[in-house]
Parts: C-alpha cells; structure tokens; sequence
C-alpha cells in the first residue's frame, strides 16, 4: 500500500479530485459537505491500474485550516499537489509547497484540475516552475477534470508510475505512529488513526502512549480487519483500556524502549533564527506545539517545546508564524537530546560543535534519503559535499547510486515497452522519459541514457542508429504519395487515409520520416506542397482571397484553409483585413515557376 496527501488552495477541486479516483466522500462533517470546503483532514482509497493500493490524505487548503493541513502532510511519503487551470497559483498554493519543501518531501505529481473551465497549459507550465525550484523538483503533471471525468484515467496511471519508484519501506523498523484522528467505535472501544511510515503492527503489541503501556486490541487497513500491518499503510488501531479523551491528534503510539521523548532540540533551519517572529508553532508529525526558539548560530538553534514528543535526529519539521499565517523555516533536527547550555559562549561553541559533526557521513544518509538532491542544497544545510561511496555525482546534483540504478533499469524498460507499444515511431519522447523516471532536472537526462548505451535524437531516446519503419504502412504512404505527385494539391480524405490502412500512428511516423506532411488531422500533402503552393499564389493578384486560392491551386476548401494558414505561419503569407491575404516574400522557396 502506499499513501499521498492533497496539496492545494481552497476550493481548487482537492476533494472533487479524491471522489473521482476513489468514489468515495473523503469530507466526513456535515458542514464540510453543505459549505462544499473541507475544514478537517478526509481519508479515501482506491486501487491503482497496476494493483497497487492507494491511501489518500485529503487536506483543507483555506488558510484557517493550515494546522490541519500539516498534520495530514506531515507523516505523508508522497503528496498530490492540486492547482486549478481557471485560477492558477495562489496563495495556499505557495504555502502548501513550502511546507512540503521544509518537510523535504521528494515524491509528487501535479494535477491541474477544471481543465474543461479553462486552457490548463498556463496553469501547469507555472505551478511545474513553482515546484521545480521545491524538494519535489521536477514532477509529471496531468491535466483533469473531476466534473466530467477527464484525465483521470491518466492521472491514476501517473499515480502508479509515482508509487513504483518509491524505495521500499523499512517494515523492521521501531514503530511511531503519529495519531491524526481518534475516535469510539460501540462494542469496540478507543480507535485512532494514522499514516505507518515504518514499521509493522500487530494485533497484540504493547505501545507506549504518553509514557504508558497500552495493548493493539485490533487493526484495520482501508476498511479491512488485519491481524498484521505493514508500512505504508493508512491504519486504525483499536486500542484496549485507553479513554477517548485519553488520546488525540498530535499524539503518537510508539514502539517500546525505541523512542526519546524530548521538550527540547537542537536543529538546523532553512532561515536564520534571529529573524525569526516570537510565538512560532512546531508541526512534526501531526503535531503542533508551541515553542521559544534560541538562536545558536546563524542556521542552528535549540527549540523548547511545550511538552515531550518523540524525535531524533534527521526528523524533519516546520516552523509556522500563526500570526502572519506562513512557515516560517524547515526544520531537520539534529541532537534530540542536547547538553544544558550554561557557561558564557556555551552557545556558540555548540554551534560549532553541530556543524563539525554534519561532515561527509551525514551527506551519504541525506543523499540516500532524497534519492536525487542539489550540492547547493546540501550546502545550504552545512553539509560539507565530498567524494564518498554510495553517491554520483552529475553536475549540480548528487545521486545515491542505488537511485541512479533504479533509473537506468527504469529507462531501458520504458524505452523497451514505447518501442513495442509504438512501433512506428524511432524511439521515446525525451520529456516523456523526463517524467516516467521523474527526474528533477532534465540534464540528468544525457548521462542517463549515455550510461544505458542509449542516445538522443530530435528529441527521442532510443538505440543508436533507430530509424523510422513503416512497416506495413509502406504501402499505403507509397499510394498516397503517387497521387500527390499527379495532383500535389488533391489531399486525400479520412475515409480514404483509413482505407489505405493509414491512421494517426502511421501518419505521424510517415511525418517524421519526411515523407508526408500534416496540415491537420484531415489534410495530408507532401512535403514540398508548401513551395509548390506560394509559387502559384505569388502570380495572382495580390491581395487574394480564400476562394481565388481555392481555384488556383485546383483544390477544395477543407484543403486550401489550413493550407493558407500553415503559409501564414511560416512567414510567406499574410492575413490581410476583409479575409485578404498577401505573398510577402518568395526569395525563401524560389522564385514563381
């Protein structure tokens, strides 16, 4: 299983979107349902075309909700950002993207919704450069509609390819799970829920919670009773002997002897302390406490906190102004259990004494965990970046070798899989391969196919020396081009294109071979029909009109409008007013036969 929190403005279609991949209502109050806003966190899932099952986190996104949203994008692996195509980036937009940032979120995909409303290019090519310079860096995106169904097909299978390149969950690992709602269920008791990031259950364990011991009386993943769950998983744990008013969000049931539980941190921010406002919150997990902060150093500081959490060091935070309603810093914590402060100069010498020991070792884990990170990002954190094992480095970025591994695999397969889905076509699309292996910076693709023994040509990555096959479309295009030959203007129609066993696929690998040219999805001529056809109308009185060409190229309407119009395009005609046109120059294509 795996699990994806919403991200997105208020009203951008969040929760639309989670109805039409799931089908089911992740608004669970009334209010919410009658104002048509999600005010608390909503949970859904669905099965993914693969088989993978799918967990949402669906989060608010009005600004009085933030709290809420953190707590549901805090424990999140992944996150769904949403940003609508008739509005565009807005404010809740930014604020959900720095706080996936400051959480050092790496997994994401974009879908730009109510595309049937508006042209969702603009939208996506600004929300994909917000999100670029984010820890998510480059995503796939998909334009949808909740309303009428469009693109979600498309969406899911983004969703897949997303999940499968997510490392596998370390389901060993000492369970803490951050409760994000709890609730009593009659006959059963106390039940509280959350996100397993690590970790397994098991009916029967003893967790700590708030310092005591209490017993799994029974677990539930995606509606199903489990005597056993695994990372990751949305679970529901029904606990034995615990109030409802015993626990809540923010709360965490932890696995026994595994955990520290601390009030007070030393950590590094992604701002300095000292211009920090007083009265901050501290969101981990699906917490959220008030803390005094201490400036250290220029990025380093030691956090109080209003009560103990569980923490150690390389948990991420945030740090929200409440007042001015935006995170104020990212938060990764570096010692869970710090040395009193007391002497003069105690806090400058501890400072550095943290940045001493974020050294080469701590740049392995960070690069592991992200998978692909910038050197200057690491820098920004005081990681010094050196040559160690387990990391390539390739230009401005470092990649963990597994990672750089899994890509490779991941390209040979995709490129492997476009060639026999498209036989026709000389290799896969480079952006295509861009975000099938959801690379963060399009440079990285080069070396990645140069390491595969792959090569890129016009903008498609296949075997070197890949070239168009027309196969058993040979024929048809041979008939076509004929017939263009005798009459260069007398485009054949759709029906007789089908007939000759010519469909879009065969016509756009007959396209890139230079053997046809596509004015439109109904228009076919040869390549040269443009040249041919601006000498022609050169000789008639300038200017001319639509039906004057018509007659002079010896052609129909359906043929002589996108005709006209791929000239003007090209610079050798001109749109005049009154339906006029004009030859502006035909030194580029010869002079008038």
């Amino acid at each position: 299983m795996h699990v994806v929190a919403t991200a997105g403005h208020v009203d951008h279609g969040k929760s639309t979107l989670v109805r039409a991949l799931t089908g089911m209502e992740p608004d669970r109050w009334a209010e919410e349902r009658r104002r048509g806003m999600t005010i608390d966190l909503g949970y859904a899932w669905t099965t993914l075309p693969s088989g993978q099952a799918l967990g949402f986190v669906d989060v608010p996104g009005h600004a009085r909700f933030i709290g809420n949203m953190l707590a549901g994008l805090g424990p999140a692996p992944a996150v769904l950002v949403v940003v609508a195509a008739d509005e565009g980036w807005r404010r809740q937009s930014g604020e959900h993207l720095a706080a996936v940032d400051a959480l050092g979120i790496t997994a994401g995909l974009l879908a730009v919704t109510r595309s049937d409303l508006a042209d969702p290019g603009p939208a996506l090519a600004q929300a994909r450069e917000r999100i670029a310079r984010s820890s998510l860096g480059t995503v796939e995106a998909v334009a949808v509609s909740g309303t009428t169904g469009a693109g979600i097909p498309e969406l899911a299978q983004a969703l897949d390819r997303l999940l499968s390149r997510q490392p596998p969950p370390d389901v060993d690992a000492a369970v803490r799970l951050w409760v994000d709602r709890a609730f009593t269920v009659r006959g059963s008791g106390t039940v509280a829920t959350g996100t397993l990031t690590a970790g397994t259950l098991r009916t029967g364990d003893e967790l700590l919670l708030r310092g005591r011991r209490v017993r799994v009386r029974g677990l539930q993943s995606l509606g199903t009773g489990h005597s056993e769950v695994r990372a990751v998983a949305r679970v529901a744990v029904n606990l034995r002997g615990v109030e409802r008013n015993e626990i809540g969000r923010g709360d965490a049931l932890l696995a026994p002897g595994a955990w520290h539980e601390t009030a007070l941190l030393d950590v590094r921010l992604t701002a300095d302390p000292r211009t920090l406002a007083a009265g901050l919150v501290l969101h981990v997990g699906s917490a959220a406490l008030p803390v005094r902060v201490r400036p250290l150093g220029a990025d380093i500081a030691r956090l109080s906190l209003a009560r103990p959490v569980a923490l150690r060091a390389g948990d991420r935070a945030t740090l929200r102004d409440p007042a001015a309603q935006v995170v104020a810093a990212g938060v990764l914590v570096l010692d869970a259990d710090p040395p009193q402060l007391r002497r003069r100069g105690a806090a400058a010498d501890r400072a550095r004494a943290l940045e001493a020991a974020s050294g080469v070792p701590d740049l392995t884990a960070e690069v592991a965990r992200r998978g692909a990170v910038r050197a200057a990002d690491l820098a920004a954190l005081g990681i010094p970046v050196g040559v160690t094992g387990g990391v390539r480095r390739e230009g401005a970025w470092l990649v963990a070798t597994t990672h750089w591994r899994a890509w490779e695999e991941q390209l040979v397969a995709a490129v492997a899989a476009h060639a026999e889905a498209y036989p026709l076509e000389p290799g896969l699309p480079a952006e295509t391969a861009r975000q099938v292996l959801q690379l963060p910076d399009p440079r990285l693709l080069e070396p990645l196919v140069a390491a595969v023994g792959l090569v890129v040509e016009a903008g498609r990555v296949g075997a070197p020396g890949t070239a168009v096959d027309l196969g058993p479309a040979e024929r048809g295009v041979a008939r076509v081009e004929q017939r263009l030959r005798a009459d260069p203007f007398a485009a054949p129609d759709l029906a007789e294109l089908a007939e000759l066993g010519l469909g879009r696929h065969e016509l756009a690998a007959a396209e890139r071979a230079a053997r046809l040219l596509r004015l439109n999805r109904d228009v076919v001529l040869l390549p040269d029909a443009p040249e041919l056809a601006v000498r022609v109308l050169a000789r008639l009185p300038q200017p001319f009109t639509l039906g004057t060409a018509r007659s002079a190229l010896g052609t129909s309407r359906r043929v002589a409008l996108p005709l006209l119009e791929h000239l003007d395009g090209r610079g050798w005609t001109r749109r005049l007013a009154g339906g006029l046109r004009e030859v502006r120059a035909t030194a580029s294509v010869g002079p008038p036969s």
